[in-house]
């Protein structure tokens, strides 16, 4: 275990991180090849009152209901009444004169758009592959799921999170494999964040021009002529007197503005929904949308929403004029050549290119990239949500009945297990480094200092959640105790357990200004019992704007240092050092 002053012998090495990356890469591809579940639609199921159904017989349903409506929407537009509407509500939207075609900004951020989207899409397949499951309570207890890609969960031993993770082939998710989430997240996040600002670069342009008036409704008699285009595609006509390039109709205006306007901030709004920092400071913005595992089921049925308008948006641009279109979209013009076609097929090879590279750049690179997005993404989130305090608590009757429990592996070294034998008596917490008076603490010693208790949303960087009560150590009080020194500002935490299949203990860092909030903990008790030894016992960690995998279990050591980078490989933990997470995420 660490002890002493460890800045000389940890510090991180070119030659450390490649071979750190090696285990990475070798431990990934074993994982793949092994028996593990994959993601296959056959193995996806919703669940029905009680019963879980699978998809393909969901599938079959909808397909007979839309067989169906077919053929009601061809028997309606061919009755009186049918003919009467459609002739009163022409699928011509009111709107103002607007130029014809595609304005520049709209064509590149359109093109831009599709880019990104793919490489979001595939990486929050990867991140959803590593809990595959979606609830709509917040306490995420197996069986109460009403979507998941894998089976029930065994109820014959202890299931980790871990374990209940799926394998996912890189055609489908980036950069494929099982257990890739930190790489995966890295992708989502800095696309993310380019999204995003595709859409600011688009909004601007559109709120100053007369396009704005191709997508935003005017007048309220938008609705029953998007109610007429339905009517006529559904009974499989298309509308006549409306080209794409001169004007939309009203169904098409309806669906971009809502793709736009509301998908599209929806996306980035459940995603922020999801994060401890703002859900354990702000309970009335996971609110918005029920909970959390709500706004998750619904940026996954975003995900889904911005696929399926894809599919619809290339079939209707198929058959209204595919050359024309395609023009229209790359360059702005009406012409029938294959010049739009042909910039298409670019686009789409180097879309198909850039993910291979992608993948490739993940696999062999993974340093790299961890340390752009620790640029682009962890030092925003640093920005946005150091500030963000967390001090939501809940009730009692809020406790969740099931806490998914989730480690690598349990303590099993000699020296752990003399300790468990001996209930603990002897444990004795060694807190060091660059403080003022380094102290060693019985557990007697450490529940005879200030106690606070506090019920809070734990949350998962796989996307489970759940709500217990947490009894312990205020962090505070342990700062007063050994007075840090002026140059400490960061806290590693080291753990009786092993990280992986290594020698190392898993260890993870927090700043001192974390730790400094009120509902940082040291926790011996969960739900006003000793705290299981499957959930850390004899302490555990708390804090409660920062992810999961940051609250260390079965702490058996803490030290003070400068800087998280002067211990081991220097991204901030175990977790950070082998399977690239960001050294903060509190999202």
């Amino acid at each position: 275990m660490p002890d002493g002053d460890h800045s000389g012998e940890n510090k991180p090495t070119a030659d450390d991180d490649e071979s750190l990356q090696r285990e990475f890469v070798q431990e990934k591809l074993v994982e793949s090849k092994t028996d593990r579940p994959r993601m296959r639609i056959r193995e996806v199921h919703i669940r029905l009152g009680h019963r879980f159904f699978s998809v393909w017989l969901i599938l079959g349903v909808i397909l007979g209901l839309g067989v169906v409506v077919v053929v009601a929407a061809k028997l309606y537009v061919n009755s009186g009444a049918g003919q009467g509407f459609l002739a009163q509500f022409p699928c011509i939207p009111l709107a103002p004169p607007v130029p014809a075609g595609m304005p520049a900004f709209v064509r590149w951020t359109h093109l831009l758009s599709f880019f990104l989207l793919v490489v979001i899409v595939r990486s929050g397949l990867q991140i959803l592959a590593d809990h595959p499951r979606l609830y709509m309570k917040v306490h995420c207890t197996p069986g109460t799921e009403w979507l998941r890609f894998r089976g029930p969960v065994p109820s014959d031993r202890i299931w980790t999170a871990k374990e209940d993770a799926i394998t996912v082939s890189p055609l489908v998710g980036l950069p494929g494999g099982r257990h890739t989430i930190g790489v995966a997240r890295h992708w989502h996040f800095i696309f993310d964040i380019l999204f995003v600002v595709n859409g600011i670069v688009y909004a601007v342009f559109l709120f100053s021009t007369p396009w704005l008036h191709r997508l935003v409704p005017t007048d309220l008699s938008i609705v029953p002529a998007a109610a007429s285009c339905a009517v006529t595609y559904l009974s499989l006509h298309l509308p006549g007197g409306v080209s794409g390039f001169f004007r939309y109709d009203a169904l098409q205006q309806l669906t971009y503005f809502a793709v736009i306007f509301i998908l599209a901030p929806l996306a980035i709004l459940t995603g922020l929904a999801m994060s401890p920092a703002l859900d354990n400071r702000f309970r009335w913005f996971a609110r918005l949308f029920g909970n959390r595992q709500i706004a998750r089921s619904i940026h996954f049925l975003v995900m889904v929403g911005f696929v399926l308008f894809f599919i619809g948006h290339m079939a209707l641009i198929a058959l209204t004029g595919f050359t024309a279109n395609l023009n229209d979209i790359t360059l702005g013009n009406n012409n029938t050549n294959l010049d739009g076609v042909v910039i298409w097929l670019v686009v789409i090879a180097l879309v198909i290119a850039f993910n291979i590279w992608a993948i490739r750049f993940s696999w062999r690179h993974t340093r790299v990239l961890q340390r752009i997005a620790n640029v682009f993404v962890g030092r925003p989130m640093d920005l946005v949500f150091d500030n963000f305090a967390p001090r939501v608590e809940y009730k009692r009757d809020d406790i969740s009945i099931y806490f998914w429990p989730n480690h690598s592996r349990l303590p099993d070294s000699p020296e752990w297990r003399a300790l468990r034998d001996d209930d603990f008596r002897s444990y004795r917490l060694k807190v060091y480094g660059l403080v003022e008076n380094p102290v060693e603490l019985s557990l007697a010693q450490i529940t005879d200092l200030a106690k606070k208790s506090q019920i809070t949303l734990h949350h998962c960087i796989q996307g489970w959640s759940g709500i217990a009560e947490w009894s312990g150590l205020p962090f505070r009080d342990l700062i007063d105790l050994v007075r840090p020194m002026r140059e400490a500002e960061w806290v590693m935490f080291y753990s009786f357990a092993k990280g992986g299949k290594g020698g190392d203990p898993y260890y993870d860092s927090h700043s001192i200004k974390d730790l400094l909030h009120p509902q940082s903990l040291l926790a011996y008790e969960m739900n006003g019992e000793r705290l299981p030894i499957l959930h850390g016992r004899p302490l555990r960690l708390r804090v409660e704007n920062q992810l999961g995998f940051k609250q260390v279990k079965w702490i058996s050591e803490i030290e003070f240092v400068h800087h998280f980078s002067e211990r081991y490989a220097g991204q901030g933990g175990y977790s950070e050092d082998h399977e690239f997470f960001g050294y903060r995420d509190e999202i």
